[in-house]
């Protein structure tokens, strides 16, 4: 394989279609947003990416079966509009690859009808704790008022964004398509179910659809709990061991 390649399993087109990109990256957010929703909603797989820039290894199955590594493009119906979402094993290992594959995908987007790419990540606060935000980035203004009334932050996140999070929705709008980057606040150093949780809430209050949060909410409750023993552990290893008095110092000469 010399190239990116995505391959249709249905042939697609949409009117005003949104695509998700949820693909493994900081605290797992991302892919645990896509993933979660691919199974609520039902989604149908209907394209393929393969790509020689993503690792040189295949997955051995139980069954025996070797499975090569990939994206996946599934369709949706989130409340009533067409969502497809972008998921998969990894993201490209280079610059080189991660531009390459963005064009593949952009060039697909706008095949099929994407007129929205609202891609999910994680932004590293290096904070513990359950009261997280949902910051947003937009490659155009006018869609900032719209996502502040969902409780997304603007102007808050600072940095860069590395990987398809931030240059799919960044190149998309050179190719005329809208972009969106919503960006779960996390720790940064295990799986943020919590975070992906609000993410979710975030979507299906801009695009009016309705899914069951059990999942997640069950999955959040478990890491608030790790995090809360986490957080007891740091205390009690930063209590100050009282310091001696003077007359009992005793010294070696």
């Amino acid at each position: 394989m010399k190239e990116t390649k995505i391959i249709e399993k249905t042939r697609k087109k949409f009117k005003n279609a949104y695509l998700m990109i949820g693909l493994p990256g900081i605290g797992l957010i991302g892919k645990t947003v896509a993933d979660y929703m691919i199974a609520q909603l039902k989604g149908k797989e209907i394209a393929e990416l393969y790509s020689p820039f993503f690792p040189h290894q295949v997955f051995m199955e139980p069954d025996g079966i070797l499975k090569p590594i990939k994206n996946s493009f599934y369709h949706v119906k989130a409340g009533k509009n067409d969502l497809v979402i972008l998921t998969g094993d990894v993201q490209a290992l280079s610059s080189h690859g991660q531009y390459e594959i963005a064009g593949k995908i952009i060039e697909y987007s706008k095949k099929i009808g994407i007129k929205t790419i609202i891609s999910i990540g994680g932004y590293s606060s290096g904070k513990l704790g359950s009261n997280s935000s949902v910051f947003g980035l937009c490659t155009n203004k006018k869609l900032i008022p719209l996502l502040e009334k969902h409780n997304v932050l603007f102007g808050k996140a600072k940095g860069s964004i590395v990987g398809a999070a931030g240059i799919l929705p960044t190149f998309g709008a050179l190719e005329g398509i809208n972009g969106i980057c919503l960006l779960g606040e996390t720790h940064g150093a295990y799986v943020d179910p919590a975070s992906a949780r609000d993410i979710v809430k975030v979507l299906t209050s801009y695009l009016q659809f309705k899914i069951d949060l059990t999942g997640l909410e069950k999955k959040a409750k478990e890491g608030e709990k790790i995090i809360n023993k986490i957080e007891e552990e740091i205390k009690q290893a930063t209590i100050e061991v009282p310091k001696s008095s003077s007359e009992d110092m005793s010294y070696i000469r």
